[in-house]
């Protein structure tokens, strides 16, 4: 039976990068939780040593029972009844096994019953699950919605609900309206406050993962009269109190284990999460980042799974006399799928890390007041994270539809039969860069760090870092050209002063910028390890094809020809 953690020494890679050792020390405060819990660490290689196990555990549980119940999950499928949603057979046993484990509120401190995770473990996590059941990570992976109620609720609802998560409660983020999908200024499903003080909630919310959970995060608008997201707030609604049903359940493509729920609201009981006004402006926006990263680690076990069904199919598979990864066409295509996931999994960490940071400078600031130099520090690393997390996103949800794509074109004909789990995963493969906001979404929040700048300084300071002859050297010679080019390609679309024209032009800016960084990343992988120069050399080359069609549009387009566009 298959660990899908010791299985993957990339993983462990990333788990031991040097930046570890501040998240972890800032994470458990001096380690003084060892006082309290005897599972605390002591020390940073006992926390360190406490991850790896852990993460031993999910591998372990992924690479048996939940990867053997895909299949089954995606036939079944969830169903509806009664007003209610019910999930597969085997999904239920494989909650039920991660509950067992303790897998569940990994991320929140031990005081509710978590584990107290860094982010990137807990990512690492997400990854595995993914790899193993790409709809079963959905519904696992909403765990993460605690981090709202801890950040934004008061003490009285973290004890009340984080415990019940941490325990195997299941979560749901309510924000999605049949006329307020990408648009959440619009939702309209309404919070009444009643003579007494308390809430109710009316309306109608759809496309909702998980959407019969135990416990729900709700966007409504709770100022009367107001129509843009000054007048909405966030609610916890708990499944326990009654007030909503499930009108239908829909029909999907794939993540088929992973109900997607219409919900009707009928006077709801519900608690007001933070302050009236703030749950778009600040809460919605703190949440979605958070789910962005996850299914940018979605993205990641899908492109694993599509690079490891592709190559073993190409190993065992012959024709005219040999196995077909012989043939150039076919390993070229493996070279550019294992190059992809790498860069992806690259910046899926890096994001991760600096997500680390920046939060648990966030949980200091709530024990006391940080100095000015930890306050510089966590403004810079909240920075980046704001600035990697659409880049991951983005890149790595459409890498993972490339990767499924290549691996249905590897197995030929076969891969358009169910006997083979391509099909199913290539299926699964094609929401990631729709929900938790569009590819389209991602380069509009990444584009103001291209004109701010934000992804040239990072670009300088890997460079800065330098690299080693004679394999790493020219490649980092390569990204210097590829800078230059990415410098003249931002200079000639912000000095036009067309913001239509900037909108237009952004996507491919952001591109260039995405390749350039992961590329950085993956020679900072192969200064530590010679496992990461083939794709490091891949994917340079890619980088260096994709930044020349990209400067050339540039050069050679006219503004006047927006209108070709229908822009």
């Amino acid at each position: 039976m298959a660990n899908f953690y010791t299985d993957n020494p990339d993983l462990k890679h990333h788990l031991n990068h040097p930046l570890m050792q501040k998240i972890v020390e800032l994470k458990e405060r001096n380690f003084a939780d060892a006082e309290k819990y005897d599972y605390a660490p002591l020390d940073f290689a006992d926390a360190m040593d406490n991850y790896d196990k852990v993460l031993e555990i999910v591998g372990e549980i992924c690479g048996g029972k939940i990867a053997e119940n895909a299949e089954a999950v995606d036939h079944q499928g969830a169903s509806c009844a009664d007003g209610r949603a019910f999930y597969a057979d085997a999904t239920v046993e494989n909650l039920d096994l991660c509950r067992k484990a303790g897998l569940m509120g990994m991320a929140m401190p031990r005081r509710f019953g978590g584990l107290n995770f860094p982010i990137t473990p807990y990512i690492m996590a997400a990854e595995i699950v993914s790899r193993a059941d790409t709809g079963f990570e959905n519904l696992w992976g909403l765990q993460d919605c605690a981090e709202t109620l801890y950040e934004f609720g008061d003490e009285e609802q973290r004890n009340k609900y984080i415990p019940r998560v941490c325990e195997g409660e299941t979560m749901s983020m309510d924000l999605t309206e049949p006329d307020a999908g990408s648009d959440l200024q619009s939702v309209m499903l309404k919070a009444t406050q009643k003579e007494d003080g308390t809430w109710v909630l009316n309306g109608v919310k759809r496309f909702i993962t998980n959407g019969d959970s135990d416990i729900h995060l709700v966007l409504a608008r709770s100022e009367e009269g107001t129509k843009d997201g000054r007048g909405l707030s966030m609610f916890i609604y708990d499944k326990r109190n009654g007030g909503v049903t499930v009108r239908r359940i829909e029909n999907k493509m794939g993540i088929k284990g992973s109900p997607t729920c219409e919900l009707v609201y009928k006077n709801a009981p519900a608690e007001l999460c933070g302050n009236r006004r703030m749950g778009l402006i600040k809460y919605v926006m703190a949440l979605m980042n958070g789910a962005r990263l996850g299914i940018a680690a979605q993205s990641v076990g899908v492109s694993e799974i599509s690079y490891r069904e592709a190559k073993q199919y190409a190993e065992e598979r012959r024709q005219f006399g040999k196995a077909i990864i012989e043939f150039p066409a076919v390993a070229e295509m493996l070279a550019v799928m294992k190059a992809k996931l790498d860069a992806s999994r690259s910046l899926l960490y890096e994001c991760a890390r600096y997500v680390d940071l920046y939060k648990a400078w966030e949980d200091i600031a709530r024990e006391r007041t940080l100095t000015p130099e930890e306050r510089a520090e966590m403004k810079r690393y909240t920075k980046l994270a704001d600035a990697l997390t659409p880049m991951a996103k983005g890149m790595g949800s459409e890498y993972c539809n490339q990767n499924a794509y290549d691996c249905i074109q590897i197995h030929g004909g076969s891969g358009f039969m169910k006997d083979y789990a391509c099909e199913r995963v290539y299926r699964d493969a094609r929401i990631t860069s729709i929900y938790e906001g569009t590819t389209q979404l991602q380069v509009v929040a990444a584009i103001r760090h291209v004109t701010g700048g934000t992804y040239k300084t990072l670009i300088e300071q890997y460079a800065a870092a330098g690299y080693p002859e004679p394999v790493l050297a020219p490649l980092a010679e390569t990204l210097k050209e590829l800078t230059a080019l990415y410098d003249e390609a931002v200079a000639t679309v912000t000095a036009a002063g067309d913001a239509k024209y900037l909108d237009f032009m952004a996507r491919r800016l952001v591109e260039m910028a995405g390749v350039i960084v992961m590329s950085c990343l993956l020679l900072q992988d192969a200064k530590v390890s010679e496992s990461f120069n083939n794709s490091a050399i891949v994917y340079v080359k890619l980088a260096q094809a994709e930044v020349n069609r990209h400067i050339e549009f540039i050069r050679n387009f006219k503004i006047e020809q927006l209108a070709a566009y229908g822009c």
